[in-house]
């Protein structure tokens, strides 16, 4: 466990629950520091099939520590954009973790919190929870999300949340987009935990590759994407976990 952020690994998955429940598990520098780190020990233990995001408590993440935001007031436009970096450096690597990261959320997910959410490969809600990017309601910009934003929800979407703050549904994020899946609140912890668990147990191999393509298609024309599909068609069919899946499925 660091300061900010309690991590466990069981049965591949790898779990990291931003730990400040007493403050809505704001993030601050200490946090940017525990995910970096458990990124990074995603990044290096073959042990680690997925990678999850919790938040502890009522939320999954209220956003950025607004005391120490408002510190920036009094610092040089170099040193906050030094520390926006740090910050979307974590998003860089989430992205480019040759492994599955699910955020579990419950709770709210506004501002930077959401921010974190969308960043993830998967996002799995409870059906009570909330999200939204409130900054421009604060006086601040969603400069870094809107990255990801743009891609998930299309233009007109992402403006409209950008601009105005509101927050969502989850049912309402699903349908724009943003949430992968919703469950009822009664079901949410068990069926959370059973899909980790069957992704956790899939071929590391075909996961890294079909995650590496998946963005790597991102901006690039259909004859491109096709092309460079081809090539990582054909690489998959020369690793272990390819011949030892399909022998199985033959002996059936």
């Amino acid at each position: 466990m660091t300061e900010r952020v309690a991590v466990m690994l069981v049965d591949g998955a790898l779990t990291g629950t931003l730990d400040r429940p007493e403050k809505k598990n704001a993030i601050d520098a200490a946090m940017i520091e525990g995910l970096a780190a458990l990124i990074e020990r995603a990044e290096l233990e073959a042990a680690v099939r997925v990678l999850v995001l919790r938040g502890a408590g009522k939320d999954f993440c209220a956003g950025m520590d607004l005391t120490e935001l408002l510190q920036s007031v009094d610092r040089t436009v170099e040193q906050n954009r030094a520390a926006a970096l740090q910050f979307g450096g974590l998003f860089l690597r989430l992205r480019a973790l040759p492994k599955p990261v699910i955020a579990v959320v419950q709770g709210r997910a506004i501002a930077g919190g959401c921010g974190l959410a969308t960043a993830c490969d998967l996002v799995l809600a409870a059906e009570s929870a909330q999200f939204g990017y409130t900054e421009v309601q604060r006086g601040f910009v969603p400069a870094l999300v809107m990255n990801m934003l743009r891609r998930a929800v299309g233009e007109k979407v992402a403006f409209d949340l950008a601009v105005t703050g509101r927050l969502m549904t989850a049912r309402e994020a699903e349908r724009a987009g943003l949430v992968s899946r919703v469950w009822p609140d009664a079901e949410f912890a068990a069926s959370a935990d059973e899909l980790i668990r069957t992704m956790a147990q899939l071929s590391p191999t075909a996961l890294a590759l079909t995650k590496q393509q998946f963005y790597r298609l991102d901006g690039v024309g259909f004859e491109e994407g096709i092309r460079l599909s081809a090539d990582v068609n054909a690489v998959s069919r020369t690793t272990p976990d390819f011949r030892a899946a399909i022998a199985a499925f033959l002996k059936k």
